[in-house]
């Protein structure tokens, strides 16, 4: 009876809390360096996503180890709904090569999946290399002289470098960075030869001739980008899209994750969001949170398999 007690009065001190959420800014958690497209689609859906809460949602920049050590802070963070993690594609990818300060299953309520999008193999202007057959056999002449940037050893984008060069035989240079913003730069300025990335990051570059386009990551070509041609065009079957998620610490009351997943959908949906995530080459999804805990699941599992694989190791 006492147990039955204990429930009822925990039930309704979190449904007051509810009730009364939020009553203060939102912190969300962009775990990487301004610049990149974590932090693009932090700030296409923050402010529409404030609106629709009645609190401002401040992004707050917490880079370094490929996105791992900002999902410790959030893990270890109250887990009262007023702080949040936007992951993408390597947080699924961090615990198979980093020693991380927080357990990928247990330290997280998931939220929704945001939205996805293709990646993108781009170079510097000078590259000589201006196609998939191009770079291969520029590589294969050239054994580890062609270097790519990453967002950090382990990341994302390092395995699907990594895997890329294992399934056509070359031999690449990493250099990796602490975020998509630093990549960007370095490849902007000349310092690497080619970065494999989010197309919605790379478009505008491509499009000013500040950067050249390889190939899309995706299955099929991109209207945003019709000219391009997909990897999997010379190298049939290689693909590598990637996806944004949004999370909370473990033990955040499930009427504030309803009610947070409920305006980040709304968010998300709002005619205007939709269209400026679009325009930059992202697709919306809006998952419910089953449904993105079970794909977490899936991508961790075949991220672990090509990690062991290629033999992966973080920084």
């Amino acid at each position: 009876m006492r147990k039955i007690l204990l429930l009822a009065l925990w039930l309704a001190s979190c449904m007051a809390f509810a009730q009364g959420y939020p009553a203060k800014p939102i912190r969300l958690v962009v775990p990487f360096p301004p610049g990149g497209s974590s932090d693009l689609v932090a700030r296409t859906m923050s402010p529409k996503l404030g609106e629709l809460l009645g609190q401002q949602v401040i992004v707050d920049y917490k880079g370094g180890a490929a996105g791992s050590i900002g999902a410790a802070e959030v893990a270890n963070a109250p887990a009262d709904g007023y702080t949040l993690l936007l992951v993408w594609d390597t947080h699924a990818m961090n615990h198979h090569v980093y020693k991380t300060q927080y357990d990928f299953q247990k330290s997280f309520e998931p939220i929704t999946q945001l939205v996805q999008a293709p990646g993108m193999i781009a170079a510097k202007t000078g590259f000589g290399p201006s196609t998939v057959k191009e770079l291969i056999d520029y590589a294969r002449a050239n054994p580890e002289k062609v270097t790519y940037g990453s967002t950090g050893s382990g990341s994302s984008n390092h395995v699907s470098a990594a895997n890329f060069a294992d399934v056509t035989g070359v031999k690449l240079m990493h250099v990796p960075y602490k975020g998509g913003g630093p990549m960007i730069t370095d490849l902007l300025g000349g310092h690497v030869d080619i970065v494999f990335g989010t197309m919605p990051l790379f478009e505008q570059h491509v499009r000013s001739g500040k950067m050249k386009a390889i190939a899309v990551l995706s299955k099929n070509r991109v209207p945003q980008l019709p000219g391009v041609p997909t990897v999997a065009e010379t190298v049939p079957g290689f693909e590598a899209n990637t996806w944004f998620g949004l999370l909370a610490p473990a033990g955040t009351p499930k009427p504030v994750l309803a009610r947070i997943h409920r305006d980040v959908v709304r968010a998300l949906n709002d005619d205007k969001v939709r269209e400026q995530f679009a325009a930059r080459g992202f697709e919306v999804v809006g998952s419910a949170p089953e449904a993105f805990a079970a794909f977490l699941n899936e991508q961790s599992d075949a991220n672990g398999r090509i990690v062991r694989k290629l033999g992966i190791k973080g920084e």
